[in-house]
């Protein structure tokens, strides 16, 4: 069989996009038909409060939305509503969902430009001393982590968490509930912000200088350019390598915002399709899911344009280069992460020896004692066997659903023509979002936080496989051995899987603490493991009405999902290179143009070689 030309290749490549799209659009549709939560009964009780329903109501309340004519009428249903503007009528209210959802729509865009615009900034501040040191000649390198690294390992929830608790009630700076005005869109923006411009800084740090030991950026030295003017260009040179990755963090910031809102108590989007999951309002689900899905495709279709723009004919022309960090001439043990590591454990260690679902109501809400190190609950229940029974629940699960990951993830990237547009698509969808839609089908639980993460946790580690596939077919002593009559079995024997395993085994053990931050979220926002299970996420959420009176509940389970993140950060600066003959094949291993600490995320396709990847892991 002849292989495919690139142009018949890109024409299947779009018909499989547009088709994952369509199932995805279709999923949405047939939430009311998939949900096994009777939606006919979620409409019965919100209109008549009736304990005891009645079969034939019920019945009647089937024919009116149409449940009973089958899923093909539905789906023609919903689809031919929306072409004229009608996404149908809240179950809930009643009222019509288009006006509410564009609505809260707005509200959600107003607060993700905010968060763009201090990431942005963050993001310059990041990468201010190593920009400084190349225009001045001094010779930059990227930093090995810092303030940066700890903020970008924090999730949004727990930032607006410990924003809202410490600057808006604690302190009492800005307010943090409502939406009435700019000064109450300062804490929400910074806690959206503030991660997502911190990763961004970290890659654009560890692309200048890759960007300053460029011959063309040698030259303009060489010939007295100021160096002003050649940082200049330098940012020029690695902003669009940085862009498709900023397109996936406005996604990440769809799903962020979920949770965001729900704590300042913002009238956005993510927090209507959340009160429509938990209420099984299924039409402003489905039409919420949609806006939020439309959102990210719409950030990363506007990432890549405007990386087209920057680079300009050079693009067109294939003349451009990857760029290639310098490797980190240190492998030093970071103490900071290694010091949370050991503070999680010891704290780990101790409270399993206690009761976490002890119920005390004469110590309610105690302050951190001998006989309670970390506090009490609302319920008096110790703080500390919580947060330790609870992590090692977590991280047990996280764990699995990792090994779960790095199986399906190896398994579809050894076939790019077959995953590629797959991994696209379920890159657009948070893990929140995918919390979001399970809920809708199968109610709350434990089992939606696990089935929503490991929809999404497989396409990072399926996108690295593939990079690496693509790198190791173009290796010389491949193409040697195809030519001396070695076998497809023999080549993924002997060359192919010892090259692609090691690397994306280590991506998978360093994305475990991203894992459990992901189950810690839904948990937080109602959709994951329910009470009275010492989940951290669910802990924060219990703490958060009582954050006045006592701060520890809140701050407690922060502090271990903080020193969780920070220990994933000290993990990735400890990234080996190169481990395999065929070439560096290592995570953030200066041959595959890798950012250093962030496996997987690569600045751009090796020099010389067509940019052949499918996806860029979160």
């Amino acid at each position: 069989m002849r292989p495919l030309t690139a142009r018949t290749a890109g024409t299947v490549a779009a018909l499989w996009r547009v088709g994952l799209a369509g199932l995805l659009l279709c999923g949405i549709a047939l939430l009311p038909w998939l949900s096994r939560t009777d939606p006919a009964l979620t409409v019965l009780r919100a209109r008549t409060l009736e304990r005891d329903p009645d079969p034939e109501a019920l019945a009647a309340i089937r024919r009116e939305l149409g449940l009973d004519a089958g899923p093909f009428p539905l789906l023609a249903q919903w689809f031919g509503g929306l072409l004229r503007g009608d996404a149908g009528s809240s179950w809930i209210s009643g009222g019509e969902v288009l006006p509410e959802v564009v609505q809260a729509a707005g509200a959600s865009l107003l607060l993700v430009a905010g968060a763009l615009a201090v990431a942005a900034c963050v993001a310059g501040a990041v990468s201010a001393r190593t920009l400084w040191r190349g225009a001045t000649r001094r010779g930059p390198r990227p930093q090995r982590g810092g303030t940066a690294a700890v903020l970008a390992a924090v999730p949004e929830f727990l930032t607006a968490s410990v924003l809202a608790v410490v600057v808006g009630v604690t302190w009492g700076w800005l307010p943090a509930l409502g939406w009435y005005g700019p000064q109450w869109m300062v804490l929400p923006a910074l806690s959206l912000g503030l991660p997502a411009g911190a990763f961004l800084g970290r890659m654009l740090d560890d692309a200048l200088p890759g960007a300053f030991a460029e011959p063309w950026a040698r030259t303009a030295a060489a010939h007295g350019v100021p160096g002003r003017r050649v940082a200049r260009h330098a940012v020029r040179r690695c902003v669009p390598g940085v862009l498709p990755n900023a397109g996936l963090f406005v996604v990440g910031l769809t799903g962020g915002s979920v949770a965001v809102e729900q704590i300042f108590d913002i009238p956005g989007l993510g927090r209507l399709t959340l009160q429509a999951a938990v209420a099984q309002d299924l039409p402003v689900l489905q039409t919420g899911a949609l806006a939020l899905v439309a959102l990210a495709a719409a950030a990363g279709v506007l990432a890549r344009l405007a990386g087209r723009l920057l680079l300009g004919p050079a693009l067109e022309a294939g003349a451009l280069q990857s760029l290639r960090p310098a490797p980190r001439a240190d492998r030093r043990w970071p103490v900071l992460p290694l010091l949370c590591g050991a503070a999680l454990l010891v704290t780990t260690a101790a409270g399993l020896l206690r009761d976490p679902l002890a119920v005390d109501t004469s110590v309610r809400l105690e302050a951190p004692s001998r006989a309670h190190p970390l506090g009490t609950d609302a319920l008096g229940r110790d703080l500390l066997a919580r947060v330790a029974h609870g992590g090692l629940d977590t991280l047990l699960l996280a764990v699995t659903l990792s090994a779960v990951a790095l199986v399906v993830g190896v398994a579809l990237g050894l076939f790019p023509r077959f995953s590629a547009g797959l991994v696209e698509t379920v890159n657009a969808v948070p893990a929140v979002l995918a919390g979001l839609l399970v809920t809708g089908v199968l109610g709350r639980g434990q089992h939606t936080a696990v089935i929503a993460v490991a929809v999404v946790a497989w396409a990072p580690l399926a996108a690295h496989t593939t990079a690496l596939l693509t790198q190791e077919r173009a290796a010389t002593h491949l193409t040697a051995s195809a030519a001396l009559g070695a076998g497809r079995g023999h080549l993924l024997r002997r060359h192919v899987l010892p090259a692609v395993l090691p690397p994306v085994v280590r991506h998978a053990l360093l994305r475990v603490p991203s894992v459990a931050l992901a189950l810690a979220a839904l948990s937080f926002l109602g959709l994951g493991t329910q009470p009275p299970a010492p989940e951290w996420g669910l802990l924060i959420a219990e703490g958060h009405p009582y954050a006045e009176r006592a701060p520890w509940a809140v701050l407690v389970p922060t502090a271990a999902l903080v020193l969780l993140g920070v220990l994933s950060v000290g993990l990735s600066t400890l990234t080996p290179g190169r481990r395999h003959r065929s070439g560096p094949t290592g995570l953030g291993g200066p041959g595959t143009g890798a950012l250093p600490g962030h496996p997987g995320l690569s600045a751009g396709p090796p020099a010389g070689k067509p940019d052949t990847r499918v996806g860029e892991p979160v």
